[in-house]
């Protein structure tokens, strides 16, 4: 059976989250839906990063395995025709390996958190920033990102429902800066644990604000306690950015997934 590699985009403000489930909307059941539409067939389309509900994606990857033989341009054009009205776009299609899979053949995933941090509410980026009307100090937001750069043990920054095996991760990066009236905030990792990015954003945040120093965010880390762990940020900020394929620098057999 041929594979194909997609990327995607898509809003995920009226969605449950990637992951299908039962009764409500999600963004892998409306992608399997488009593909009946276009084919006649039953697929199962896999997700690089199974991202939450209100989580948005600019490089969202997944593959899928059809019947026949389709061009690459024929199945994206189809694809989108049939995922009107849904906020969902295929960016690109391709031909994969046979050993392709979206998500464990990652090698790295790339999440950017954008805050509005500015007085007036965004209108325009609506369901698509946190909204933080005060100001944030980004230069001491970035100063104490840096304490959770390298491998540790993430527990405080792990939701208490996060399924991993392990809480062990190594983040590869994580910056924060300001571009005029938006904060940003990018993290890189092989993989991250159920609401990592956001529970770190919150903490951040905390910094910004000026309620932690930046030596607080170490300290959080050291507890390996959720309850060290600042307010969680919402998901309306949060995108799956890039997903990364190659050789990895460092193979961990624990981060094998993402859960973000």
């Amino acid at each position: 059976m041929p594979r194909y590699r997609l990327t995607i985009e898509y809003d995920g403000t009226s969605f449950a989250g990637w992951q299908k489930q039962p009764s409500v909307a999600s963004v892998q059941a409306a992608l399997e839906s488009a593909f009946h539409k276009f084919t006649g067939e039953v697929v199962d389309v896999r997700g690089a990063g199974r991202t939450d509900a209100g989580v948005h994606a600019l490089g969202q990857v997944a593959h899928v395995d059809l019947a026949r033989v389709w061009p690459s341009l024929k199945i994206r054009e189809a694809l989108n025709f049939h995922l009107q009205p849904h906020p969902i776009a295929i960016v690109t299609c391709e031909n994969a390996a046979d050993d392709f899979e979206a998500r464990f053949s990652a090698t790295s995933r790339h999440y950017l958190y954008r805050i509005s941090n500015r007085r007036a509410p965004p209108v325009l980026d609506a369901n698509r920033v946190w909204h933080v009307p005060y100001p944030l100090d980004h230069a001491a937001m970035h100063l104490a990102a840096q304490h959770l750069v390298g491998r540790h043990d993430f527990s405080t920054f792990r939701a208490a429902s996060c399924q991993a095996a392990s809480a062990l991760r190594t983040l590869d990066g994580l910056a924060v800066a300001r571009l005029g009236d938006e904060v940003q905030i990018t993290a890189v990792a092989r993989s991250f644990l159920h609401s990592q990015v956001r529970s770190m954003v919150g903490s951040l945040k905390r910094v910004g604000e000026g309620r932690w120093r930046v030596d607080d965010l170490a300290h959080a880390l050291a507890a390996k306690n959720r309850e060290a762990c600042g307010p969680v940020a919402p998901p309306e900020g949060l995108y799956l950015a890039r997903v990364d394929y190659g050789t990895p620098s460092v193979a961990m057999p624990d981060e094998d997934a993402d859960g973000e």
